[in-house]
């Protein structure tokens, strides 16, 4: 090789692996997310590896700062650096752009480092995919507080259980109706969420991906038996947030593996919205969230919770707690919310 490609090898190898460490901080510092970290640093790693049985000596001797053409050049109509979220774009993009000149080259004197190089290319792409979407419906959900389940097969029931929920302080509401005509189900999901749109209110369907996605709701809250949470994530036509019930430590773990916005963790108490699930208590909630740290993971506790003990599931470690029939089935729905969402705040 001759100097010249020496220095294009070493200029695009600086610039990939500073976009990793930009990429792996915001995964760790911002989303809290050690998956995401790791996969972050494992692409710096597997960068570093394959330059590295490239002459480090003749790579270091090929680089000229000062008489770089490029070194002060100014160019304008860059992306906008106006918060974390926008140096995470600007470092994905220079290091597609540097692994993609790393392979071209590559592809001149090894062609099995030019593949190598390829492939850590196109897992460049889906990681930045991955971690958007994360951030997005992260940092969306991470204001729910209050989180009120409306089960019914009602439409009328459902809108004015929508509108009462909102007024009483509701920061999420989900449409729970598994005996409703699709026909039907999806017509009242539309119109619940424009409710909830207008309101600021996160709107999320129970169990139906493709209700969710053609209402045009905020999330799907997906149970044991529904669709893994990426195939759900691949069927949306938009960032869309995605919850996952959790009932004990072994399937918290596999969830947090699956990479949702939140999960639920329940049921606390017993409930007779779900009367044959056994009821989880105080301790999983306690467990559940200790596992969470370091995840980035959102989560919310569900299952017979009143506004009696609701101090004792947040003493637990919940942020959030979802309710149903302590709202739904109480003759004054408004208030409900307000008291709970008073002890919560």
């Amino acid at each position: 090789m001759d100097s010249s490609t020496y220095r294009i090898i070493d200029a695009n190898f600086n610039r990939a692996r500073e976009a990793c460490r930009m990429a792996e901080e915001f995964c760790r510092f911002k989303l809290n997310s050690q998956i995401l970290t790791d996969r972050a640093k494992a692409i710096r790693h597997r960068l570093c590896a394959i330059i590295g049985r490239l002459d480090a000596g003749r790579l270091l001797a090929s680089r000229d700062t000062y008489g770089d053409v490029g070194a002060a050049r100014q160019i304008e109509e860059q992306i906008e650096r106006n918060n974390l979220e926008d140096c995470f774009t600007a470092a994905c993009k220079r290091l597609t752009e540097a692994l993609r000149v790393l392979g071209e080259m590559s592809a001149t004197f090894d062609k099995a480092d030019s593949e190598l190089l390829e492939k850590l290319r196109f897992e460049a792409y889906a990681f930045e995919k991955d971690v958007a979407l994360f951030a997005d419906t992260v940092e969306k959900f991470g204001r729910a507080k209050l989180y009120v389940i409306i089960t019914s097969n009602l439409p009328a029931d459902i809108m004015n259980l929508t509108n009462q929920c909102i007024r009483g302080g509701a920061d999420c509401i989900q449409l729970r109706a598994k005996q409703m005509p699709d026909d039907q189900l999806f017509a009242t999901a539309l119109e619940m969420v424009e409710l909830c749109r207008n309101a600021d209110v996160i709107s999320i369907i129970n169990d139906r991906v493709d209700i969710a996605v053609a209402a045009g709701t905020d999330g799907v809250h997906l149970g044991q038996n529904d669709l893994p949470v990426d195939q759900a994530r691949k069927l949306a036509k938009s960032p869309i947030i995605i919850g996952k019930s959790t009932h004990s430590i072994d399937q918290l773990e596999r969830a947090i593996t699956e990479l949702p916005t939140y999960v639920g963790l329940g049921p606390v108490f017993s409930t007779g919205t779900k009367p044959g699930a056994e009821a989880v208590g105080l301790v999983y909630v306690s467990k559940a969230t200790a596992i969470l740290e370091g995840s980035g993971i959102k989560h919310v506790a569900i299952g017979g919770i009143t506004l009696d003990n609701v101090k004792d599931v947040l003493g637990a470690g919940a942020q959030a707690v979802a309710v149903c029939s302590a709202v739904t089935k109480v003759e004054n729905p408004i208030e409900a919310c307000k008291k709970l969402k008073q002890k919560i705040l």
